[in-house]
């Protein structure tokens, strides 16, 4: 059984849970991880017949029992917040440090194997910062629970997988852990997912700089850190490929069906191809750790929590793929 964490308080996760379940687009029995209120306030606000049970962890959880007219969700309650805390579309301090609390509860849970995995909503990483300075965001703040293996993100859609050598880093602290050892680490992070996922795994690495550096005309990180990383991994029998410059190998991949995953070197190369081919679409999945994990891609949107009006699709299908994500594993 999967594990659930609401997200953010005051942004679209808890909406987006109680919607996916009214609807009947998620109902495969799950756990939710965060605080009952929260998913009342947005049951009720949102008038939407769904009722929330709190359960304790290993005691199953259900969309709708035989003979109930309402769906239902239960919740490990961590009773930090009620409905007077929630002040929607505002960064909160208590809501922030409520909702790392969901994900570390949740997260804790699955490696002691009272949940299979967990599928993450959004949290905001402003709210959370202030009573955690040093937090940089879901994947870090999880990989460290689980003893810090190496790990990279990788965001998957119909159209396009990408994975990162670096995420949420400045781009000048971005540039220096390119290195030969990381992007070969995560050359294979990345076959092996993909294996799971395509008929195929050829894997295209883009290059650093511009034109990838064209032979050190404009830099020599790939030469000297991407192209080892790339002969070593084809050594080792990964059908990888490059450094491919970065214009051209979303065409590539896309448009041309050349490649099958497109290892990146930093956020924004990754992030923002998929999230122009697909918005909605993208999944969040973290490689590495010991559990399954996926989230959506897409923030808090504050400016539109509690409106009825946010994208349930990314969600179902994080939900969807950490399903598939587990059947590989049994």
């Amino acid at each position: 059984m999967l594990g659930v964490t609401i997200g953010d308080a005051n942004g679209v996760g808890p909406e987006i849970l109680i919607r996916a379940v009214a609807s009947g687009a998620i109902t495969v029995p799950f756990l939710a991880y965060g605080d009952a209120a929260v998913l009342e306030y947005a049951a009720d606000r949102l008038d939407l017949p769904v009722a929330i049970e709190r359960a304790d962890p290993g005691t199953g959880g259900g969309i709708r029992s035989p003979g109930e007219s309402r769906r239902r969700v239960r919740v490990v309650d961590t009773e930090i917040l009620t409905a007077a805390d929630i002040t929607p579309g505002e960064v909160s301090r208590a809501v922030g440090a409520a909702a790392v609390e969901y994900v570390d509860r949740a997260t804790r849970d699955a490696l002691s194997g009272v949940i299979d995995g967990i599928v993450t909503l959004p949290i905001n990483k402003e709210a959370s910062r202030l009573s955690r300075t040093d937090f940089s965001g879901h994947t870090e703040f999880i990989a460290q629970i689980c003893g810090n293996p190496p790990v990279t993100m990788m965001l998957v859609s119909d159209r396009l997988i990408v994975t990162h050598v670096s995420t949420h880093v400045a781009l000048r602290e971005a540039i220096d852990r390119a290195t030969r050892e990381r992007v070969l680490e995560v050359i294979r992070l990345t076959d092996s997912a993909v294996k799971r996922l395509r008929a195929h795994a050829r894997i295209a690495v883009a290059g650093l700089n511009p034109h990838a550096g064209e032979h050190g005309a404009f830099g020599t990180e790939d030469d000297e850190c991407i192209r080892p990383a790339i002969e070593a991994a084809r050594a080792e029998g990964i059908d990888a490929y490059g450094p491919e410059p970065a214009d051209t190998v979303f065409f590539n991949t896309v448009h041309r069906n050349r490649f099958d995953a497109v290892v990146c070197m930093y956020h924004d190369q990754g992030h923002i191809p998929i999230k122009t081919l697909d918005f909605d679409g993208g999944v969040n999945v973290t490689l590495g750790l010991p559990i399954v994990r996926t989230s959506v891609d897409h923030g808090t949107a504050y400016d539109i929590a509690y409106k009825g009006v946010a994208a349930t699709r990314s969600f179902e299908l994080a939900f969807a793929l950490a399903e598939k994500l587990l059947e590989h594993e049994t």
